[in-house]
């Protein structure tokens, strides 16, 4: 089986990895033939990130390899897609660059609503109904929750799937649990993510700074840099090799988001981190939030400024709590959300399509 994968980002890019790339050797170990194409190299991520400038040379070249990519999709088997083909090109153009071969396209966040809501009017028009228009195109698409599920189905796309971002259980070894009872630490609580997410813990900047107040207390961000009046916090660069490790050296993991169009999008992947590390985790009940942690079994739900700081009272004073749900939530993160219980699925899933029609092809 010939596939080519049009992803986003290379391994730097956490939505690539994680929903395409970590695929890749288990596809090939079973005889696959994969060509990976990313969009973007690691000099976008780093202007993105970083606050800079994205070189127009840089992105006119990045998009010249993939009208290059998409001009020989011809010989693949099967095509497997970041959610567009494009990005910001409008459907009627995109659409004469669509492969003839079987597409699937992966969503892992509301991309639609970077055209659908966004401030600019031309934007709206022009692309608003253009996520819509790839899913009804596409032969199958695989959703990371039901809120990008639901909106591919009244978009009217032929096939549907829900699967899971997951952790390759292979590096989120069993906690040592060497922090277990250490009066002589802080408190730490930890945080994974980017500089395009990290303004999310503002919301509860008041609760940590409150918790600051009444003992060692520290906040850990992993992938990005923030500062709360009150709270004392520190910055780690993120590595795809460290995040484990890094993550280990904290308490408890947490995860506010505000009740958002952009955010019931998201697919949770820092809870699964956390749960895989063996901490107890504390999130906003908003979206997939609330099928990855069972309030008061995997984790802990805060649905505000008051439940946070009950929650993350509870974690830091009752180590048994904390010993119990973290051990709960990684039992949970194994059983659903690593890639030995995922990749199967996606397997069968693939394979279906490209035979499915391969079938409808000889028929013709």
């Amino acid at each position: 089986m010939r596939l080519l994968i049009l992803s986003r980002y290379d391994r730097q890019g956490a939505s690539s990895r994680q929903r395409m790339l970590q695929f890749v050797p288990g596809l090939r170990q079973q005889g696959w033939q994969v060509t990976i194409q990313p969009l973007h190299g690691p000099h976008y991520l780093a202007a993105l990130y970083g606050g800079g400038q994205r070189s127009p040379v840089d992105l006119a070249g990045d998009y010249a390899r993939r009208f290059g990519a998409l001009a020989g999709a011809g010989r693949f088997d099967l095509v497997w897609a970041e959610k567009e083909l494009v990005p910001w090109l409008p459907w009627p153009l995109e659409r004469l660059l669509t492969p003839r071969a079987p597409l699937v396209v992966d969503y892992d966040d509301a991309v639609f609503h970077r055209y659908d809501q966004h401030q600019r009017a031309l934007v709206r028009t022009l692309l608003g109904g253009k996520i819509d228009s790839v899913m009804r195109r596409a032969d199958l698409v695989v959703a990371g929750n039901d809120y990008l599920a639901e909106r591919a189905a009244s978009a009217g796309a032929r096939r549907v799937a829900v699967l899971p971002t997951v952790i390759d259980e292979a590096q989120f070894p069993a906690p040592t649990l060497a922090r277990a009872g250490r009066s002589d630490l802080p408190f730490t609580i930890g945080w994974i993510g980017t500089p395009r997410t990290v303004d999310y813990l503002g919301m509860i900047g008041g609760e940590l700074a409150t918790l600051a107040g009444e003992g060692p207390l520290k906040l850990v961000t992993i992938g990005a840099s923030t500062e709360l009046p009150g709270v004392p916090c520190e910055s780690r660069p993120w590595s795809e090799a460290a995040e484990a490790a890094e993550l280990a050296q904290c308490d408890v993991g947490i995860m506010p988001l505000p009740d958002g169009p952009w955010e019931r999008g998201k697919c949770g992947y820092k809870l699964v981190q956390y749960m895989a590390c063996g901490l107890p985790v504390v999130a906003s009940p908003v979206g997939i939030n609330r099928t990855i942690v069972e309030h008061g079994v995997t984790g802990l739900l805060a649905a505000d400024g008051a439940a946070w700081l009950a929650a993350l009272r509870r974690l830091r004073d009752d180590l048994a709590s904390r010993l119990r749900l973290g051990g709960a939530g990684r039992a949970r993160a194994l059983a659903d959300y690593s890639l030995a219980t995922v990749q199967p699925r996606l397997v069968d899933l693939l394979v279906s399509v490209a035979r499915r029609s391969e079938s409808v092809f000889r028929s013709d």
